[in-house]
Order: C-alpha cells, then sequence, then structure tokens
C-alpha cells in the first residue's frame, strides 16, 4: 500500500533539490568567469631549476647531517638511496609546491595592475 507524500515531506524535498540545483549553476559561472580572465604564464625553465634548486639542496644537506651516524658504514650507493627516497616525495609534494606558491605570490605583487599608468 503507497501512501501520498505529505506536503512537508514534499516541502523538505523541494528546499533539499534547490540547493543542489544551484550547485551547477554556480560552478558554471565561476567556469565562465575563469574562461575569460587572462591565465599566467608558468614559470621560465631556469625560474623553475631554481627553485628546485632551493628546495634539494637543503633537504639533502640535513639529510646526510641526520642519517650520518647511523649510515657512516653503509655503502655510497645504499646511503644515497636512502636519503633519496625520503628527500625526493617531500621535495615533489611540499617543498616545491609551497615555493611555487610562493613565488606566483611575489609575482603577483610585482605586476603591474590594470589602469596604472605611467
Amino acid at each position: 500500500m503507497t501512501t501520498a507524500p505529505t506536503p512537508a515531506v514534499e516541502a523538505a524535498a523541494s528546499e533539499a533539490a534547490a540547493p543542489a540545483a544551484a550547485a551547477p549553476a554556480a560552478a558554471a559561472a565561476r567556469a565562465a568567469a575563469a574562461a575569460h580572465a587572462p591565465l599566467p604564464a608558468p614559470p621560465s625553465v631556469h625560474v623553475r631549476a631554481v627553485i628546485t634548486w632551493l628546495a634539494i639542496f637543503p633537504l639533502v644537506a640535513v639529510g646526510m647531517l641526520l642519517i650520518a651516524p647511523i649510515a657512516d658504514s653503509w655503502h655510497p650507493v645504499l646511503r644515497a638511496f636512502a636519503l633519496t627516497l625520503v628527500v625526493v616525495p617531500l621535495a615533489v609534494y611540499v617543498v616545491v609546491p609551497q615555493l611555487m606558491r610562493a613565488y606566483g605570490a611575489l609575482r603577483r605583487r610585482r605586476a603591474p595592475r590594470s589602469g596604472d599608468g605611467a
């Protein structure tokens, strides 16, 4: 036996559907606005190389100091393997993205604003 939904149930269902219907519209509006905004140029290969070096060098230097007491007797290849096993993911997933964000923020701050006349 089926019963017809009560007006309260229908109202609750329509209220729940309203935000869900608005979400795709809002996403479409953001996508349209983003399509018209100019994308910043990616950093040059030279800037990316410097940022990568700025991430890798301190990690390797600190890593070598930290593993020196336990890895002194290890073969150099094993030492390099152990060090890069930690340093590379740390650099790729944590340090380089933070440095790239900082570089982008610095570039945006130093970029000339539209409407600024010289």
